[in-house]
């Protein structure tokens, strides 16, 4: 195990399996994060002065610490809640390989030889 200074965990959830799918494709594939999880879970929560209990998805977005100005307003930009969380938790540590993955997997492309 290695420290992670830059790796980070998001939480985000949404209301629906259909847009889970759209925001992971999305940060994935914008190089914004370098993996997503999607599970479901039931939330609680306090909204508008009244406790509400709803069905949502939570995704677990690995990305570094570095992005997160930019995923976060990617996700403002596509997600459907007023307020959606967007938190994000620091890495202590973690397997060198991997940690050396989500910091590819987040890097700009490669420009092609000219």
């Amino acid at each position: 195990m290695q420290e992670a200074t830059d790796a980070v965990v998001v939480y985000i959830t949404v209301p629906s399996a259909e847009e889970a799918a759209t925001l992971a494709h999305t940060l994935v594939a914008e190089r914004l994060a370098a993996c997503v999880n999607r599970l479901p879970v039931e939330s609680v929560y306090r909204w508008q002065g009244a406790v509400e209990a709803a069905a949502e998805v939570l995704l677990i977005v690995k990305t570094r610490r570095a992005l997160l100005d930019a995923l976060a307003a990617r996700v403002r930009a596509l997600h459907s809640y007023t307020v959606p969380e967007i938190i994000a938790l620091p890495l202590v540590a973690g397997w060198p390989p991997y940690l050396e993955w989500l910091v590819a997997e987040t890097a700009p492309p490669a420009e092609p030889p000219h």
